[in-house]
């Protein structure tokens, strides 16, 4: 899928109730930026702003305060970070939820997103693993973002969609974090 496109998730697969986002890089030679980078997830509201702190779902976080949305320590099928929603459990407040990805302590190690070689967002069925969707390679547009918005599921009448966003940040997760009012 490439940048800006969407595709109907549970209209399509009716069932379809425990989604897995992951997120695959390939850093190449640039292992210091392979171990510095973090997945998080933002469940927000009509407006496109998080609920509040506690609806920023990250390593220091690791699920939403209605566990609806959650970390996963350790990430299968190949991919680098993942995060798990359970469908049915968001809350109505929660319109869509937006996936980042950011360089943590990017600017102190002089280290962007423009150094990966390959960066993907892939949604899978959480219940057999299987994968439903892929983005395309988001890395070669990258120059010298250090945050990233990936993609972001959303709501859409009674049904829920999933969208790639490929947006990215030289400001940050600071620049992520004022855009969907998150205090720092």
């Amino acid at each position: 899928m490439s940048r800006g496109a969407n595709v109907p998730l549970t209209r399509e697969i009716p069932g379809l109730k425990h989604l897995v986002i992951g997120v695959a890089w390939n850093a190449g030679a640039e292992p210091v930026l392979q171990d510095n980078l973090v997945m998080a997830a933002i469940l927000c509201n009509e407006s496109n702003k998080a609920l509040s702190a506690e609806h920023f779902v990250f390593f220091n976080q690791l699920t939403s305060p209605d566990l609806s949305v959650s970390q996963i320590e350790k990430a299968l099928a190949g991919d680098q970070e993942q995060v798990e929603i359970d469908l049915p459990d968001v809350p109505p407040e929660v319109s869509r939820i937006a996936f980042v990805l950011y360089v943590n302590e990017g600017t102190a190690a002089r280290r962007t997103l423009g150094q990966l070689r390959q960066l993907s967002v892939a949604v899978r069925d959480a219940t057999d693993n299987r994968e439903l969707v892929r983005s395309e390679n988001l890395a070669p547009a990258l120059s010298a973002e250090t945050a990233l918005v990936l993609a972001e599921v959303y709501r859409n009448r009674s049904d829920w969609k999933f969208k790639v966003v490929g947006e990215g940040y030289a400001s940050g997760i600071a620049g992520i974090a004022s855009d969907y009012g998150l205090p720092l």
